[in-house]
């Protein structure tokens, strides 16, 4: 039986903003962001399924993005509405579909590169721009069978974060991502199965901020290209230097740019 309710980390007072976490992370990647925001914001960091302190969903088994929502709804709940939510990769595709399912819900979205790659194959069939990351989590899932999951790390954080990354990442963060290998053919068919078309974004009428690192991979940016062309409030900040992993890698500048947009939308009168 899969546990009801995910694991939280919360901090702080005042309006509420709930922040999802990438793949292969935990909600403990939004620790330095909970700090800055919590002397005027409740934060709430929930951890996904299989990840961090939460309950495992077993891998034998598909799971949807729905799947996903359902399962942090009770914290969307608890915290009431309209709230503020901020997204990371995986956790990003989460939030988009959290605005979809009830918009009303939502006062302003931060997403740093969603990822629904579900969005490149509809636009065109592959070989097509998602191709990397389903390479990636092919040669991964192939290590796993294999029994070698440092392998399976070192596919898909290379992909990420580019060749050699896995080599030098410290082996005190390098144990709990290979356990998170486990999961990744689940995430890659929950972001290459959405059902959600491109124009069911061009209705959601919600402030968002969509973050971009110009180092990213092309998965990446395929899907921001999209996007960023038919959501109708959105506004697009590209940072110098940065890749995919931005908000893990360089959190003081992904983290004082979301703080700025989420103090500018507390200050601007509700619609």
């Amino acid at each position: 039986m899969v546990a009801s309710t995910p694991f939280i980390r919360e901090t702080g007072s005042g309006p509420a903003v709930v922040c999802l976490h990438s793949n292969a992370s935990s909600s403990s990647q939004w620790r330095g962001l909970m700090d800055i925001l919590s002397p005027r914001f409740r934060v709430l960091a929930p951890d996904c399924y299989g990840a961090g302190k939460s309950a495992d969903w077993s891998s034998d088994q598909t799971i949807s993005l729905d799947d996903e929502v359902d399962f942090i709804d009770p914290v969307l709940r608890a915290v009431g509405e309209p709230l503020f939510l901020v997204g990371h990769s995986y956790g990003g595709a989460i939030a988009l579909k959290v605005a979809l399912r009830d918009p009303r819900r939502v006062r302003a979205m931060v997403l740093y590169e969603p990822t629904l790659f579900s969005l490149i194959d509809a636009e065109s069939p592959p070989p097509n721009a998602a191709d990397g990351i389903r390479l990636a989590v092919q040669a991964a899932g192939q290590a796993l069978d294999d029994g070698d999951s440092s392998r399976a790390a070192k596919h898909f954080i290379d992909y990420w974060m580019g060749a050699s990354s896995w080599d030098t990442t410290p082996e005190s963060r390098q144990a709990p991502i290979k356990a998170s290998m486990v999961n990744v053919r689940r995430w890659g068919h929950a972001l290459t199965t959405e059902p959600a078309t491109l124009q069911t974004f061009r209705d959601l009428d919600i402030p968002t901020l969509y973050m971009v690192g110009k180092s990213s991979p092309p998965s990446a940016l395929g899907v921001a290209r999209l996007l960023t062309a038919v959501l109708p409030r959105v506004e697009l900040m590209t940072f110098d230097g940065l890749g995919h992993m931005g908000p893990v890698t360089h959190p003081e500048r992904v983290n004082d740019a979301i703080a700025d947009f989420l103090d500018r939308r507390v200050a601007e009168p509700r619609s």
